[in-house]
């Protein structure tokens, strides 16, 4: 049987450019553990994504984030999400009694976005997300589609996200992330066996 022990990973990540330190646990059982989530990037709006993900996806995440934001939000943005993604890859571990695949649909007011996932070692990323404005917040939305790509290529994850419709651009934004959070968790999830969940028998 598959272990009931909680999945989590450190990941440290510095660079002339920034630097990152990242706890995320996989695990959170609902009446027994409460989630720790605290996020501090530089970027409010970043930080409230990742908050969102992390909240939605069932997860613990603390992420404290150093970077050069007298320049842009490009480096903190990229690097955060490289630093989740690789601290995903490892949480998740021998990819052995897991769902493998997750999808997720969110709703928020108007806006509806869908995620679609597959914890398959060949990370891509398709997003079509249809931003109007220029930033939010202090996060430029050409950002939002290029940190996702930067987390699927960490974590190994095939990852297609969409917003389907919406006029309010933060509204799609965070029911994005939210879709993603749900198909993650779905992914993750634990099946109750061992089997690699591969015709090839290895992911």
């Amino acid at each position: 049987m598959a272990s009931s022990a909680r999945r989590n990973a450190t990941i440290t990540r510095k660079t002339n450019e920034t630097e990152i330190e990242v706890f995320l646990q996989l695990d959170t059982v609902p009446g027994v553990d409460k989630q720790d989530i605290d996020v501090s990037t530089g970027i409010g709006f970043l930080d409230h994504m990742y908050t969102a993900l992390a909240k939605h996806g069932g997860m613990s995440l603390r992420m404290k984030c150093k970077g050069d934001l007298w320049i842009d939000d490009h480096h903190t943005a990229e690097d955060s999400a490289l630093a989740l993604g690789e601290a995903f890859k490892a949480a998740v571990g021998e990819r052995r009694g897991i769902r493998r695949y997750g999808t997720g649909f969110a709703p928020l007011d108007e806006a509806l976005a869908r995620a679609v996932v597959d914890i398959s070692s060949r990370p891509f990323c398709v997003t079509d997300l249809g931003f109007r404005r220029e930033k939010l917040g202090d996060l430029s939305t050409e950002m939002i589609p290029h940190l996702l790509h930067s987390f699927a290529m960490a974590s190994g994850v095939t990852m297609h996200v969409d917003v389907l419709r919406g006029e309010n651009d933060h509204h799609r934004a965070e029911s994005a992330f939210k879709a993603l959070a749900l198909a993650l968790k779905e992914a993750v999830e634990r099946t109750g066996g061992n089997d690699v969940p591969s015709t090839k028998g290895v992911l």
